[in-house]
């Protein structure tokens, strides 16, 4: 015993285990923020019945940097599929990465989508905010367009300072209440 009345321990990283260990993640936080994004656009596509393989909500964060790397491409990230009680609903998820969204992007997306005519719905999930002519540029689409934006969680909020998180940062938020048993979402700290 030392003087403090605690028994001396050997504080060294073996003693440790892997108990701590396995709450260290050695990947970018890119690649864990896109991972988390991928799979819930994959669950809200699924919930509307849209044919989603489990096995994609399923996937591990292992498995999707193994599939997609630690700095996932944008345009592999994307989503095609069609609703298992009408195959002529077509949908197309794209991620437009970190830059703001300018109508040169919405043109460039729209070359890149093959068979237009049969599409029924363009999912874009964006991080920045689109500007008033991209927007513009939307609306003329003849296929529905949903945009959305990770909700964002201020650096200086009083819960990301108690936590210590940096700007990228993804945090799971629960709430629970009476009404509505869990409600989880998730924030983008910047």
């Amino acid at each position: 015993m030392d003087l403090n009345g605690f028994a001396a321990m050997d504080m060294d990283a073996e003693n440790l285990g892997p108990c701590l260990t396995s709450f260290v993640d050695d990947g970018t936080v890119e690649s864990h923020r896109y991972f988390l994004a991928r799979r819930t656009v994959l669950e809200m596509l699924k919930d509307r019945g849209f044919a989603i393989p489990n096995s994609e909500i399923e996937s591990t964060l292992e498995d999707f940097r193994e599939k997609f790397g630690q700095r996932p491409d944008i345009d592999r990230l994307r989503i095609s599929s069609m609703h298992r009680n009408d195959l002529s609903n077509k949908v197309l998820v794209i991620f437009c990465g970190p830059n703001a969204v300018k109508v040169n992007v919405i043109r460039s997306i729209l070359t890149q989508i093959m068979n237009k005519e049969s599409l029924s719905r363009l999912i874009l999930i964006i991080q920045k905010p689109m500007t008033s002519q991209a927007m513009k540029a939307v609306e003329l689409l003849s296929f529905k367009v949903e945009i959305f934006q990770l909700p964002r969680m201020s650096q200086k909020d009083a819960i990301a300072r108690y936590y210590g998180l940096e700007k990228g940062q993804v945090v799971k938020v629960t709430y629970s209440s009476e009404i509505i048993e869990t409600h989880v979402t998730y924030r983008c700290v910047w």
